[in-house]
């Protein structure tokens, strides 16, 4: 994979006050940015075009980050406006910046000790996503896998989406087929309804990852995980 997505537009608002001023990715964990452990990883991986989407406090992620060379990467900032376009709608505002082939996809404000390395370079359906056992916050889970690394709505265990996959481009190319409350121009709509209809047409798949995985949501889980790197 030449190509990934980090989505940072969201406005941080469990993360009050702390990201009045400061935007999730960039609040310090472990002794730098969360967003810049994802960037190292990425580097490790070879990946060398990074798209960050922006919206909140947008200013600050090419003051921070630069042009992702001092991390052997070219960042490209895909800026949503004041108001964050949700992860369907930043996905497909972003799609221009990104190459032909499936591309990398990470949610901003998480920390997961997963050797990205050990993705696939490509799905075998529409997309293939990390799953992880389900956190205190979210014990419902989103989806069953089952043998084969197929994920479905219904079975059990259900495990939680871990916010990383690898999606091909044509991921997104019915959606407004699919999506019926997309708001906006550009449109602005969540990922969740494109992740079902590819699930019912069988081509979505996933893997459980058991490390360790933090999704870094509120002021308390992010004190817990910089003590923990510390």
């Amino acid at each position: 994979m030449r190509h990934a997505l980090i989505f940072a537009a969201g406005l941080g608002e469990r993360m009050r006050p702390l990201t009045d001023h400061t935007p999730k990715p960039l609040l310090t964990v472990g002794g730098k940015p969360l967003i810049v452990w994802q960037l190292e990883k990425l580097a490790a991986l070879d990946v060398h075009y990074v798209v960050i989407n922006t919206s909140h406090l947008a200013a600050q992620f090419p003051d921070t980050l630069g042009d992702g060379s001092r991390w052997g990467l070219r960042i490209r900032y895909a800026y949503e406006g004041p108001m964050p376009l949700e992860t369907g709608g930043g996905m497909l505002h972003a799609l221009p910046l990104l190459g032909p082939e499936p591309f990398l996809v990470i949610n901003g404000d998480v920390w997961c000790d997963l050797d990205f390395a050990t993705l696939p370079a490509a799905p075998q359906g529409l997309a293939h996503l990390v799953l992880v056992d389900n956190p205190a916050q979210h014990p419902c889970g989103d989806f069953a896998l089952d043998a084969t690394g197929t994920l479905h709505a219904d079975g059990a265990p259900k495990l939680t989406y871990s916010g990383i996959g690898v999606f091909r481009r044509e991921f997104l190319d019915h959606w407004h087929t699919v999506v019926n409350d997309a708001a906006g121009t550009p449109p602005r709509f969540k990922l969740r309804p494109l992740l079902d209809a590819a699930m019912a047409a069988g081509q979505l798949t996933g893997h459980r990852y058991g490390g360790r995985w933090e999704d870094v949501g509120t002021p308390q889980r992010l004190a817990a995980l910089d003590t923990a790197l510390g």
